[in-house]
């Protein structure tokens, strides 16, 4: 199965419908009437959908086993054919249009299998998704932002030479994935003076988003909170509580990293650990969604 341990849990929904076409309006008025010989159709459809959301997961190879929070099927009756719709909730990590959709065929097909001894004619179609909703593309992956971004790596020893960068590379390259382009990226030593004047020459360069990487430890050499804190015009706690709760649900250490973000002027700051995997996780526990605050900035209003 594919990697799903780097993603955020979100709340996704999607809805798939499937087509049950009948041979006569007479099909129709038998399961609406509840005069089917093999029982009550549209309940035992239903029954039948419930557990093939459940399922999924052991009948397509790879689709994750997830927590269904929500079902909802519902049918709409014509004259020749009946509309299934299934919509399916979960707060996980992947979505759940196969779900939806597997449900939904598993609804038509049990229909099919009842009306079989009344109808010849009974044609199972349009088996598809409709929408879904809660994944990456709903928060900005897909955008073009057009920010100019820098990237510092804050270290003693690799601004030495006596050890090489793997953090701020790594932040780049997820960065790029984004779409994100670093058109400066500097490795200095972790020092306060060091670190404040590379941030106040990034901020007067108009620079839309700074990212450095080290010294947010606790050991007497990690002081880049102590550099950036003093710049920040508001700081935000919430990226920095949803960085560690991410990295705190991966390993235990995470809780003794300082992480701090926050705004100079219009310039969004992060100060991210200085381990690889640790910077890896925090772009990867709030991007693209911490992009959201560049259209606040520019005047979006949530749609009111």
């Amino acid at each position: 199965m594919v990697d799903i341990t780097h993603k955020i849990t979100t709340l996704r929904t999607a809805t798939a419908q499937a087509i049950v076409k009948v041979g006569s309006a007479e099909t129709i008025q038998a399961i609406l009437d509840k005069k089917v010989p093999k029982g009550d159709v549209l309940e035992v459809a239903r029954t039948a959908g419930l557990f093939a959301v459940k399922n999924t997961a052991s009948v397509i190879p790879d689709c994750h086993p997830m927590p269904i929070e929500y079902t909802g099927i519902h049918f709409e009756c014509f004259e020749d054919f009946i509309e299934i719709q299934v919509c399916v909730k979960t707060i996980y990590k992947t979505g759940v249009e196969v779900e939806a959709m597997h449900s939904a065929s598993i609804v038509a097909l049990t229909m099919y299998d009842m009306l079989k001894p009344i109808d010849k004619n009974v044609e199972i179609s349009t088996i598809k998704l409709l929408h879904k909703k809660g994944g990456k593309s709903d928060f900005g992956a897909n955008e073009n932002h057009n920010l100019s971004v820098a990237v510092i790596v804050c270290s003693d020893s690799v601004s030495a030479g006596t050890k090489k960068d793997t953090s701020g590379k790594g932040i780049t390259e997820k960065l790029e994935k984004l779409g994100l382009i670093v058109s400066q990226y500097d490795i200095i030593p972790d020092k306060v003076s060091e670190i404040q004047t590379s941030i106040e020459s990034l901020c007067v360069q108009k620079t839309d988003l700074i990212i450095l990487t080290g010294g947010t430890g606790l050991s007497h050499k990690d002081v880049t909170p102590e550099a950036v804190i003093p710049l920040l015009d508001r700081r935000i706690p919430g990226i920095e509580e949803a960085i560690r709760s991410y990295g705190q649900e991966r390993t235990p250490l995470a809780m003794l990293s300082r992480s701090v973000v926050g705004f100079k002027g219009d310039t969004l700051i992060m100060a991210l650990p200085g381990s690889v995997g640790g910077a890896s996780e925090s772009i990867d526990a709030v991007f693209p969604s911490v992009l959201h605050l560049f259209k606040l900035l520019n005047g979006f209003d949530h749609g009111k």
